[in-house]
């Protein structure tokens, strides 16, 4: 006789829920109910086709089986304790009978859920729903990631609350814990077919449907805090969490929960603080919660709290980070005379929206305007903070009429006493619309191209210099034509270069892109700055968005030199009364005579002050364009200040009648003394 004992061990049958993908990530893979056994503890008999006889009436011993109860193991002595079972059959097809519920020996409906029955059945349920929750990287993801991982496999209807406002990190909160409901899932009487969630006609309201108060306030020492602050989760049937119902949902609990156990209220406890809560709900005619499903919303009421805390914090460092990166950029690009101006900004990616990039437009005294484009080594918070200190000197510098050369050396040496690893690249320029030049000097950034009328594409030939932050460099400036109707592009180098291409190509193609752009509009008319800015952001392709691009244009339309008067008037008391005629020669020139005594009247008081302190010339320019421009430059640096007189002053006055009758003004230093300015508005 063989020794040798080959045993046959039961074989376990899984398959997804009927009516449902395998893989639907709203849960774990469920099981089928096995099909009652026979009173002698031998599975039910087969026929031929393979069709399973009809299961015995409710009250047999198969309704008394333990849910969780491993399939076989009810006699495990018997003579058929090593037989396999047989696959068992679809319910709920075509021509088969629905199987009954184990408990209550009812027919399930097609479609309807199957409980989990094993232990094993809830651990890949809580690592399928966990990897769900984590996936979320905002509020409303997370939240959402919850209902969907918890409707319909673990629960009929959910109902998540937050706290309102929501703490962040280690705010204490003040006054009253107020739970607003954030959002409710449930999953409808009826299914499809194809398993979807909206029937084509919409059932009749249930009892879950009535559940939920919109905003409840949990006040202190009721029965909501009590549950609140055990943190675990627990049956609506206890005595506390039924206590708690009302408050929590309001006038509708009574008749909204199920009765028994079908209802599991679970805190929500972030790291520090509990920060809203979570009822889970299922169907009267569903089998209810056991004891291992408090684990099961445990685990559920735990990712997503942690979960929901990062998001907040993520949320909150997104705010802090666009609200530096708009404090940091221009909100809006000043209007200048002679030039028009457009702009754009892209960050390296959604998740890191601030960096180093940097643009910005300067007005200067006379009409001119200062253009500046710069690149602090990094995109992250730190690299924005330094470009921000940085583009505050380049204004500062800026106000002081200093030429470009100048502001580079001063923005040099305040990168290096930022810091020694403090670098970035810098391009500044100062453009006259009334000479039609503009000065340009480079500290280690790309050159600009320049966009002619014709349509002709040009990359400067600028000094390229050495970063800002390296020290003891000398940067040098060109002076170079501007004709009108040509435009600037100063751009960053996430513009150009990438993993994919080099900064030379990158340049070469900017320049094509700009000539092929021009063709479209003709060698008399140039394109218009925004959709040429889009073009421009339209050569980047799918693998350039490696660094932040920063890109200013600027269209040079300049002042004609029959719209400009200048003259030099000496500091003698003559000076005012000359000035008045010369102003009222020009305005009868240009057809301004309704201006006359306004401009007569301002001109004199500026002068007036202005000759009072000069020991050089003064000069005296009108500028025309959509406005009337009136300069008056001495070389005295005291900037003048508008003041009361007192009404035994004699003087004191002039500044006054200045800002009263003057559409705006203004007073600016410069290296040699300073310039006072007044507009008017003329038709």
């Amino acid at each position: 006789m063989d020794s040798t004992r080959v045993t046959e061990h039961p074989i376990s049958f899984e398959r997804p829920q009927a009516g449902a993908d395998p893989t639907d990530p709203r849960g774990a893979l469920l099981h089928t109910p096995v099909p009652p056994r026979a009173p002698d503890g031998a599975p039910p008999a087969q026929d031929r086709s393979g069709d399973t006889p009809a299961p015995p009436a409710a009250g047999g011993d198969a309704a008394g089986v333990s849910e969780h109860a491993q399939p076989g193991a009810e006699d495990p002595a018997g003579p058929d304790a090593h037989r396999p079972r047989p696959v068992p059959v679809p319910e709920g097809g075509a021509g088969q009978p629905a199987v009954p519920e184990r408990r209550s020996g009812r027919p399930r409906p097609p479609g309807q859920p199957t409980p989990m029955r094993r232990d094993g059945d809830r651990l890949r349920f809580v690592g399928a729903a966990t990897r769900r929750i984590a996936r979320g990287m905002d509020l409303d993801e997370i939240v959402m990631g919850l209902c969907r991982a918890t409707v319909p496999t673990f629960a009929d209807a959910i109902l998540v609350y937050l706290r309102e406002p929501l703490p962040v990190g280690d705010e204490r909160p003040t006054g009253p814990l107020v739970l607003r409901l954030r959002r409710t899932d449930r999953i409808p009487a009826e299914r499809d077919t194809e398993g979807g969630f909206m029937p084509p006609v919409q059932p009749e309201p249930t009892e879950l449907d009535a559940v939920g108060a919109e905003l409840c306030e949990v006040r202190p020492g009721s029965a909501l805090a009590e549950v609140l602050r055990g943190v675990r989760p627990v049956f609506t049937d206890a005595p506390a969490a039924r206590a708690a119902l009302p408050e929590l949902l309001g006038e509708v609990s009574d008749f909204a929960v199920p009765g028994g156990r079908r209802a599991i209220l679970a805190p929500l406890r972030g790291r520090r603080r509990v920060i809203g809560a979570a009822l889970f709900l299922r169907r009267p005619e569903r089998i209810a919660f056991e004891a291992e499903d408090l684990l099961v919303a445990a685990q559920l009421a735990t990712h997503s709290a942690l979960g929901i805390d990062k998001a907040v914090l993520y949320g909150r460092e997104a705010y802090i980070a666009d609200e530096l990166q708009r404090t940091m950029l221009p909100e809006n690009l000043p209007r200048c005379t002679g030039v028009r101006l457009a702009s754009r900004y892209l960050p390296a990616a959604e998740t890191a929206r601030v960096g180093g990039d940097w643009y910005d437009a300067i007005p200067l005294p006379g009409s001119r305007v200062a253009l500046v484009v710069g690149d602090v080594m990094g995109h992250s918070m730190t690299s924005a903070a330094i470009m921000g200190q940085l583009r505050t000197t380049a204004q500062t510098l800026a106000g002081l009429d200093l030429p470009p050369q100048e502001v580079l050396h001063h923005l040099d040496e305040q990168a290096q006493r930022l810091g020694t690893d403090r670098m970035a690249t810098c391009l500044y320029a100062v453009y006259d619309p009334v000479s039609h030049r503009i000065t340009i000097a480079n500290a280690g950034h790309p050159p600009p191209v320049l966009l002619h009328l014709g349509g002709r594409a040009e990359v400067l030939r600028v000094p390229p210099g050495a970063p800002i932050g390296v020290g003891g460099v000398d940067f040098e400036a060109v002076e170079l034509d501007a004709p009108a109707g040509a435009t600037l592009l100063l751009y960053t180098d996430g513009l150009v270069e990438s993993r994919l291409r080099d900064v030379w190509t990158g340049i070469e193609q900017l320049r094509e892109k700009l000539a092929a752009t021009a063709q479209l509009t003709g060698p008399d008319h140039s394109p218009p700055l925004e959709a040429l800015c889009d073009e421009v952001l339209d050569m980047l392709g799918p693998g350039d968005r490696d660094d932040d691009i920063a890109l200013l244009a600027a269209r040079f339309d300049g002042i004609a030199p029959s719209d400009v008067a200048y003259w030099y008037l000496e500091p003698e008391d003559a000076a005012p009364g000359r000035a008045r005629r010369l102003a009222r020669h020009a305005l009868a020139r240009w057809g301004l005579q309704e201006l006359t005594d306004s401009v007569e009247l301002l001109v004199s008081e500026v002068v007036t002050n202005a000759v009072r302190y000069a020991t050089r010339p003064v000069t005296l320019r009108l500028l025309r364009t959509d406005v009337l421009r009136c300069e008056v430059g001495d070389d005295v640096p005291q900037l003048p200040r508008l003041r009361q007189a007192r009404a035994t002053d004699e003087g004191g006055r002039g500044l006054y009648l200045v800002n009263r009758l003057a559409r705006r003004w203004g007073a600016t230093r410069l290296s040699t003394g300073k310039v006072v300015w007044f507009e008017l508005n003329h038709g």
